[in-house]
């Protein structure tokens, strides 16, 4: 459960103010169909992390504990320090297959917003870290859909109140205490 945990956590607060969650604000202005946008989300966002996840199982069977163990650590620092760049998203992101309806539209969107994104690298990192995989993969779905799927509910009102900076600075200092705490151990 402890490794569920850290990666739902990891993951919500890494996803503040990242661009997927602008995605998502983008959606739900555009077509006004949350539970399409957030089941779009859901399916795109396993997808991705399985596959994310299985990568750094795979790459972690590969390596050295010690050399594994400082390439994860080094990876929090680096996702710590990105984290405190402000993502932005284009509104062409919405566009993306818009003729297959808001659940195609908003999967094909996400799955690709993921690729390279900070929440897809931190999941890598996580499992090539913890096990089993499915608890990081669980782990790591969950927290995306607790951070964008309020987005997608409560629209603009809610994207206005939340105070992207400190949820930014937060998750960088989870990131950074995290790669420490992995290079320390």
């Amino acid at each position: 459960m402890q490794t569920l945990l850290i990666s739902l956590v990891t993951v919500a607060l890494g996803e503040f103010g990242d661009k997927t969650q602008l995605l998502a604000l983008i959606l739900a202005a555009k077509y006004r169909k949350p539970l399409p946008i957030c089941l779009g989300i859901l399916a795109a966002t396993l997808v991705n992390h399985a596959l994310a996840g299985a990568f750094g199982a795979l790459i972690s069977a590969w390596l050295s504990p010690q050399t594994l163990r400082v390439l994860v650590g080094l990876s929090f620092l680096v996702i710590a320090a990105w984290t405190l760049k402000p993502d932005k998203a284009d509104e062409s992101d919405a566009e993306h297959g818009t003729a297959h309806g808001v659940f195609f539209t908003t999967v094909v969107s996400f799955f690709l917003a993921e690729m390279g994104d900070k929440t897809q690298i931190a999941t890598a990192v996580l499992a090539a870290e913890y096990h089993p995989l499915w608890q990081v993969v669980s782990g790591t779905t969950l927290g995306m859909l607790i951070a964008d799927i309020p987005v997608v509910w409560l629209g603009a009102r809610f994207a206005t109140r939340v105070p992207l900076r400190a949820a930014r600075i937060g998750a960088a200092l989870l990131f950074a205490a995290l790669g420490v705490w992995i290079l320390l151990r």
